[in-house]
């Protein structure tokens, strides 16, 4: 059975017997993990593990875990940083910076994986215009340069642990107030001026084989009155046409506040998938989730299949293996100890 186009999330630390069922139904490709279905490693591993076993090809698994405000767990993991530690450290030595990125996306990546995650999303290539706070420090920094480069060393950690990245939120979500997750988002400046800065961090990782992307759900007028998730213009014409992106697609959360000028669950799962995304994610609403099943009954895209397979994780190692990992022991003591040093209350 192929991955189908829905990516959904669970109530709890326990698959329940209505949650199991809807993992076998062919329409859902993937499942997303947030702090609720946490309560210790050894647990949260038992119920990866049955979700794998649901379905062959297994599900994806994937969770947001980037270090700062946006980690869904601690208990068992090093405590990562926000992105923008790496930035501050950049303007003062480049090469370190780059040495601790790789470390971070490295250590992200591989305590994920030791207990079956397939991917994080991850890492985030928005610009810091210090604009918007639900980016915010979670933005490597305001040069799309540095952006680039910093992102492009934490998803060679992150491969090198077994990972495939998704950049986010293209175009560029750095340059709104709003925060889409709860009011409509709108960003003015021209499409030029978008490609002279927001769109940097995209061109350059994807021409570094960047594997996925998620759009923002900001409507950027005066390209197109939709959403860029919503938008064949931004992921058609642009992303795969322009700038001839061959990866995964994923919308960002069609439960978010920006995500509700499509209408219903079942349209704004309809638009994204017409407007070129690959897979959709439908969070914190079991009742959306079933709208979207009922509404792509018969759905059928080879070509999303055949991406979507693609970001399965590789290699196997225990949490046990992995914390008797030198590398292990040496990098996580690495990064946890930057919560106490300067770059924590550096300015940008």
């Amino acid at each position: 059975m192929s991955l189908g186009p829905i990516m959904m999330d669970l109530a709890g630390t326990e698959l329940s017997i209505a949650e199991q069922e809807l993992l076998e139904n062919p329409l859902i490709g993937g499942v997303i993990l947030f702090t609720r279905n946490f309560e210790s490693i050894a647990q949260l591993t038992a119920l990866i593990t049955r979700i794998h076993a649901a379905r062959s090809p297994h599900l994806l698994v994937a969770v947001d875990h980037e270090g700062g405000r946006v980690q869904r767990f601690h208990q068992g993991f090093t405590r990562l940083p926000p992105a923008s530690v790496y930035g501050k450290m950049f303007d003062k030595d480049a090469d370190m910076a780059r040495k601790y990125a790789e470390q971070a996306g490295w250590l992200l990546a591989a305590e994920l994986r030791a207990i079956g995650v397939d991917f994080s999303f991850a890492p985030v290539l928005d610009v810091a215009h210090g604009v918007s706070g639900v980016i915010g420090d979670r933005a490597y920094h305001a040069s799309p340069d540095v952006v680039a480069t910093l992102a492009y060393a934490s998803m060679h950690g992150m491969l090198r642990a077994g990972m495939h990245a998704v950049g986010k939120h293209f175009p560029g979500h750095g340059g709104v107030a709003e925060d889409s997750h709860l009011a409509s988002a709108v960003d003015h400046r021209e499409l030029d001026a978008l490609f002279a800065e927001d769109i940097v961090p995209f061109v350059k990782m994807i021409a570094n084989d960047l594997s996925a992307i998620m759009p923002a759900h900001v409507i950027y007028d005066k390209v197109d009155d939709k959403p860029a998730g919503y938008s064949s213009i931004w992921l058609q014409q642009i992303l795969r046409g322009r700038l001839n992106f061959q990866g995964v697609i994923f919308s960002d959360d069609l439960s978010m506040e920006a995500a509700g000028v499509a209408g219903g669950y079942a349209e704004r799962a309809q638009q994204a998938l017409q407007a070129g995304c690959d897979m959709v994610l439908v969070c914190n609403h079991p009742e959306g989730v079933h709208e979207v099943v009922e509404q792509l009954k018969g759905y059928n895209n080879p070509t999303s299949q055949m991406r979507l397979v693609r970001m399965h994780g590789r290699g196997d190692i225990s949490c046990a293996n992995l914390h008797d990992n030198n590398e292990w022991r040496q990098v996580s003591s690495l990064i946890a100890a930057l919560d106490q040093s300067p770059w924590m209350e550096m300015d940008v």
